[in-house]
């Protein structure tokens, strides 16, 4: 009992140690990509809609400069 428990919380530290690693990827079990780290869930989209997203890079970066005076910032 004593040594599962131990297993237990050295299982839990190494959790606690890989989320805090920064943003990862991976193939959904649906095809899709997703990415964590950015948020409390992954995010999640196809291939086609990250591209989509991709080529939107420009017009989103100038999105920001324009209202970033709107826009909270997180620490």
């Amino acid at each position: 009992m004593k040594a599962e428990l131990e297993r237990l919380r050295a299982e839990n530290e190494a959790l606690k140690k890989r989320t805090t690693r920064g943003v990862s990827m991976k193939v959904s079990e649906k095809g899709g990509l997703s990415v964590y780290g950015l948020g409390r869930f992954p995010i999640t989209l196809y291939k086609e809609q990250w591209t989509k997203l991709l080529d939107m890079a420009d017009d989103i970066r100038a999105f920001l400069a324009e209202n970033d005076a709107k826009l909270k910032t997180k620490e």
